[in-house]
């Protein structure tokens, strides 16, 4: 399993940016496995991107905007919902992965 975002790295958008940078550094932080894929340059993983995102979670308007995390071809969430499993401890459980010790998802 390998967790994917999906990232604009040309994007003039400045929270954009900081959204992207905030779920990166956590990931590296926790030593989590990821890849990181970037829209900008593959048109193909665009498109597959806004395929794969289910319909209940697509915007009223546009495409959606990265970050976009996928475990494997499992669509996790975007940023909202990254930074919410974040506040509650939950970050494995929203990736797909079996918990940590020190995370509240392993007590009982």
């Amino acid at each position: 399993m390998v967790i994917r975002v999906f990232i604009a790295s040309s994007s003039g958008s400045v929270a954009i940016k900081k959204r992207q940078q905030d779920v990166i550094r956590f990931l590296e932080a926790n030593r989590i496995d990821f890849e990181e894929v970037d829209i900008t340059m593959l048109e193909e993983q665009r498109q597959w991107m806004y395929k794969n995102i289910p319909e209940e979670r697509q915007p009223a308007q546009g495409n959606p905007l990265p970050p976009q995390i996928f475990n494997d071809d499992q669509y996790c969430g975007d940023y909202d919902c990254f930074f919410e499993a974040k506040e509650s401890n939950t970050v494995f459980s929203f990736l797909g992965l079996k918990p940590r010790l020190a995370s509240k998802e392993s007590e009982p």
